[in-house]
């Protein structure tokens, strides 16, 4: 694979990437393009009633990874974007349409992850009632889309041991339950060790992808235990080969791509564009007047 970055620029015509419309916005239902594999195949996920676990050393990807996903949940009308960045700037571009945006603040984190949880719970409850088991697009009921970056700056280097027992647990039931009530957890770290990512909360989020690492115990705590050993390993991965990783979702065998790079004026005009989509909420749009 080249490791020349392929930029996906809103609105381009290109043979190999997807051209949304717009001015139509786009819904948490629609497959999120994430870049091409080794073949110059788009790669797509279908976040849905799905988590994700994204892990690297700094510079590998995460970030390219990370724009892509908020990017599509920011054209969605019919999503409530919570993101939570320790480091402020790596999801801070995007702070101005997001419903909720968390810094440094631990306490804060754990306060909206706990709001999450309780309306998750929410959810359920109204679930039960209708004797339903997941909530659908037809409801109306936005979903919610929560993304961490940086893990282990709340689970390990900041506050308490007492307060990063509680994100930690906060997110594991996130990831656990949330599923069916509408609510992703995408999970991000730059180190990725058995402390930072247990395996209880490793092998519950259905898609896994592992950008460089230095060992391949960290690339297999990502994907999980015997993939370096089969050629699925981060550790192959080039310094150089920034936004390459391995994707580990349908089909059940890590899948070699490189992301979609957005660059900073890329991300400007994606977030003036969601200004006007997400407007809909307010305008009788798909989300209008439901529960958040």
């Amino acid at each position: 694979m080249s490791d020349r970055r392929r930029r996906w620029v809103p609105g381009r015509k290109a043979g190999d990437t997807p051209k949304p419309e717009w001015a139509e916005g786009l819904s948490i239902f629609d497959p999120v393009f994430l870049g091409l594999d080794e073949t110059g195949v788009p790669v797509y996920v279908e976040l849905t009633y799905r988590n994700l676990l994204v892990g690297g050393e700094p510079g590998g990807g995460k970030s390219v990874l990370l724009n892509n996903i908020v990017g599509h949940a920011a054209l969605c009308p019919d999503v409530r974007l919570v993101l939570i960045d320790g480091k402020r700037v790596e999801l801070g571009m995007w702070r101005e349409i997001a419903d909720l945006f968390v810094g440094n603040a631990v306490e804060q984190g754990l306060a909206v992850l706990g709001d999450l949880q309780g309306e998750m719970d929410r959810r359920y409850d109204w679930l039960d009632s209708v004797g339903r088991r997941k909530v659908v697009q037809a409801d109306r009921m936005p979903f919610i889309l929560c993304v961490v970056d940086e893990l282990a700056y709340f689970t390990a280097t900041v506050g308490t041991k007492k307060s990063q027992e509680e994100f930690i647990n906060l997110t594991r039931d996130l990831v656990a339950r949330g599923r069916a009530a509408g609510v992703i957890m995408v999970l991000a770290t730059q180190r990725p060790s058995a402390d930072i990512v247990p395996t209880s909360l490793r092998d519950i989020c259905a898609y896994r992808c592992a950008f460089r690492c230095t060992t391949d115990a960290s690339s297999d705590i990502i994907l999980g235990t015997g993939w370096a050993k089969q050629g699925y390993n981060a550790t192959d991965i080039t310094p150089e080969a920034r936004g390459v990783g391995w994707l580990l979702a349908e089909g059940g065998t890590p899948r070699r791509f490189k992301g979609a790079y957005l660059t900073d004026a890329d991300i400007r005009q994606l977030v003036a564009k969601a200004k006007i989509i997400r407007t809909r909420r307010s305008d009788g749009g798909p989300s209008a007047g439901a529960a958040s």
